[in-house]
């Protein structure tokens, strides 16, 4: 017996209130030729928002470079990129946001974040072989900022953990900016064999529709839209739309999803993420040219009474759709039955163009696939764009004006005391780091994870980067500057950069200074990674980050994977040897302060200019670096960034723990030279035997090179500015977050 639903009467103000424009619905009138129904009105709205249609995005983002190199699949393509790494093998990657959900429900918005985006690789035939993040909060002196990272970070820690993939990398800020809406971007990397992998289409008419995995409930219906929209102050109303996860059930998932793909039976396969059944039958359609008929009485219910309109959009976690020979279908259900899941057929592929849902009997919808999607009929909009006012503010400002510190050993204290800078072991020893026995770097000692390829002389070089300072003074130029630094780190672990995939975390796109700053930052992004020759494999983009209280700063974050072949020989850390080698610096030290986090931690101010780069110099450096690694004339390497000069020089000796005695004779002021974060430089330490042939390899490719000072000891001695013992600066830079966190919990 059908369950009885009042569905309301469809209108235009019900269009408004489900986020359509007038000229949205007007659209939709046109495409059908009549009114659509509820179930209907509800397709489209997911379908068309920000989250799923990227209408305010796309004409931006056909700009990048999206294919070429060693790719193997065109950006959007599929559910995620796709690197050819040789010998067979290919590397499936790709980052995205869970900004409002983790926003409103800390634990399960970043927990589904990690679920999510380890679908959308295993959905490619790929077993994910691990996960980073890339992390903003506010200021840890605010009790909802706390509750946040810790519920984030644990959200995190326990589905990876779980799953059995190692979260090995990322990255953590802390800005006021922030506060309103953390930002939280997750990272997925597998591995899977040419000629093995998932394709996201509906092909061949006759052949069944299946779903498998948990049962549909009515958590996450509309979460498409939520992500698409402003934050309120009224954030608890929101709860439902946040989507709850369950590892141990994707783990069964994704062993079942891998076994079916073995079979050959599968034909077609998506992830059922954002819009649920919705997005992936309309999806899947459209790319193969087909259609779907489908009977929603057929799936799988959690809660009693869920109206048609309800199973179309439940984002219920841990769900994929196949597409199965339909003369196979009882081998494929054996698979997912051996594991303990459901696999049920829901309906069949048609001829039609159209996605067909019945109910009971009733058909609720009937649309062109293709009028629902990116690329088909989906929206797509330029938007006004104007140059923000604040940047001839910040831009006005003058570093002589601004007094060097008296005590620069205080200011090195201080600044290795910002959470930002500090270490971050407090969050990541929460993650298990080493599961599965391949991670031969983590977090600590490399300014890229590593990770090992068995049975292979290979090993991935793995990194995520940005920094939104950078972009808020210069949108074209701070988004150069986090693809120039995601890939000078995997370079310093060894790597050769192959490709990116990018999170973009914005304001509202009509708000046309947002607008404008999205436009640069990915021009930006675009030059360097011509310059670099890493193509976009694809990736997310994040607006509407901001809330009654401000909006985020322009936070593009890049994700790189590098190629470290021969392994083990050609692997690099940032850690100091030993004893009597060479301290140098390869690049040029620059009078650079502006965007800095000295500037903004011990000054409090936001202003100047994003450090000044040019790509060229960059890609130099990097060619060098590549070079010395190869010929072992390099013991360590670690790029210089956040902090500037001291902070580097202060990690490496705390990753080897061996001090260093070091002399700094450029005529710039020494606030800058110390804290700067001038890019092109990397600290390397070598032996003294080394140096000639290191100094005429940097002369060939015309990067500056300078003696620094040597390795020993258990000290860190700077010019007469620095002198402090490395367990004085441990101490610091290790409980700078631990600290505050316990602080604020003994007073509670």
């Amino acid at each position: 017996m059908a369950p009885v639903a009042l569905e309301p009467e469809v209108s235009r103000e019900l269009a408004r209130a489900h986020g359509l424009s007038d000229e949205e619905y007007d659209r939709l009138l046109e495409i059908l030729g009549r009114k659509p129904t509820y179930a209907e009105l509800g397709m489209y709205a997911v379908m068309w928002s920000e989250h799923c249609s990227y209408k305010n995005s796309i004409a931006v983002l056909k700009t990048l470079p999206r294919s070429g190199g060693r790719l193997l699949v065109a950006a959007g393509e599929e559910n995620a990129g796709l690197v050819d790494i040789g010998d067979g093998l290919a590397v499936a990657f790709k980052i995205e946001s869970h900004n409002h959900p983790s926003a409103v429900e800390p634990y399960q918005g970043a927990a589904t974040g990690v679920g999510g985006i380890h679908r959308d690789v295993f959905a490619m035939g790929a077993r994910p072989i691990a996960a980073l993040d890339s992390l903003r909060f506010g200021s840890l002196d605010k009790a909802r900022v706390r509750y946040l990272f810790e519920g984030v970070v644990r959200g995190i820690a326990d589905y990876g953990n779980a799953f059995g993939v190692p979260t090995v990398g990322g990255e953590i800020y802390f800005d006021p900016v922030y506060e309103g809406n953390p930002l939280v971007n997750v990272m997925s990397v597998g591995l899977v064999r040419i000629g093995e992998t998932a394709r996201a289409a509906a092909r061949g008419p006759g052949n069944l529709v299946v779903l498998v995995g948990s049962a549909t409930g009515r958590d996450g219906i509309h979460g498409a839209t939520f992500a698409s929209e402003t934050l309120q102050d009224d954030q608890e109303s929101r709860r439902p739309n946040v989507q709850v996860g369950d590892p141990f059930t994707e783990k069964l998932l994704l062993e079942a999803t891998l076994e079916a793909l073995r079979t050959g039976a599968v034909v077609g396969l998506q992830d059922m993420g954002a819009a649920g059944i919705t997005c992936s039958s309309c999806e899947m359609s459209a790319r193969a040219g087909t259609g779907m008929r489908l009977y929603l009485e057929r799936v799988p219910l959690r809660e009693a009474d869920m109206s048609a309109y309800e199973i179309l959009l439940s984002e219920s976690q841990e769900r994929m759709l196949l597409v199965v020979d339909r003369d196979r279908i009882e081998e494929v259900q054996q698979v997912f039955h051996k594991w303990d899941l459901p696999a049920v057929v829901i309906g069949e592929v048609t001829d039609t163009g159209l996605v067909e849902v019945y109910y009971h009997g009733e058909l609720k919808a009937a649309v062109p696939a293709r009028s629902l999607v990116l690329g088909g009929g989906a929206p797509v909009y330029v938007r006004q764009a104007r140059m923000p006012a604040y940047l001839k503010q910040t831009r006005a400002f003058q570093a002589n004006a601004l007094p060097v510190p008296e005590d620069l050993q205080a200011t090195f204290l201080q600044l290795l005391d910002s959470p930002t800078i500090a270490s971050k072991r407090w969050v990541y020893e929460q993650y298990d780091t080493m599961v599965r026995t391949n991670t031969v770097v983590g977090p600590g000692p490399s300014d890229a994870a590593v990770i090992r390829l068995k049975g292979t002389r290979k090993a991935l070089a793995l990194k995520v980067d940005g920094n939104g300072r950078y972009v808020y003074l210069n949108p074209r130029r701070g988004a150069q500057i986090a693809v120039a630094e995601a890939a000078r780190n995997v370079v310093c672990a060894g790597a050769r950069p192959l490709a990116i995939t990018n999170c973009l975390n914005f304001g509202d796109p009509y708000n046309p200074e947002v607008y404008w700053t999205f436009r640069e930052a990915v021009a930006g992004m675009g030059e360097a990674c011509r310059v670099f020759d890493t193509p976009v494999t694809g990736g997310n983009v994040s607006f509407y980050n901001e809330n009654p209280q401000g909006r985020i700063y322009p936070t593009p974050t890049i994700g790189m994977v590098g190629l470290i072949e021969p392994f083990p020989e050609r692997l690099m850390t940032a850690d100091f040897k030993s004893e009597g080698d060479l301290v140098l610096l390869l690049g040029q030290n620059r009078e650079d302060i502006g965007g800095s986090e000295y500037l903004a931690w011990v000054h409090g101010l936001v202003a100047g200019d994003a450090p000044y780069l040019d790509l060229e110099e960059e890609k130099r450096l990097h060619e060098l670096l590549l070079e010395l690694i190869a010929s072992g004339l390099v013991r360590s390497a670690h790029d210089v960034s956040d902090g500037g000069l001291a902070v580097a020089l202060a990690e490496s000796c705390l990753f080897g723990n061996l001090g260093a005695r070091v002399r700094l004779e450029d005529p710039i002021r020494p606030d800058a030279l110390l804290f700067g974060e001038g890019q092109s430089r990397v600290l390397i330490s070598a032996r003294p035997d080394d140096l000639s042939a290191i100094v005429s390899r940097a002369r060939d490719f015309q990067v500056p090179v300078q003696v620094l000072g040597t390795v020993g000891g258990d000290r860190l001695k700077i010019n007469d500015w620095i002198d402090l013992p490395l367990e004085a600066i441990r101490r610091v830079y290790e409980f700078a977050i631990p600290r505050r966190m316990q602080a604020h919990d003994s007073a509670g």
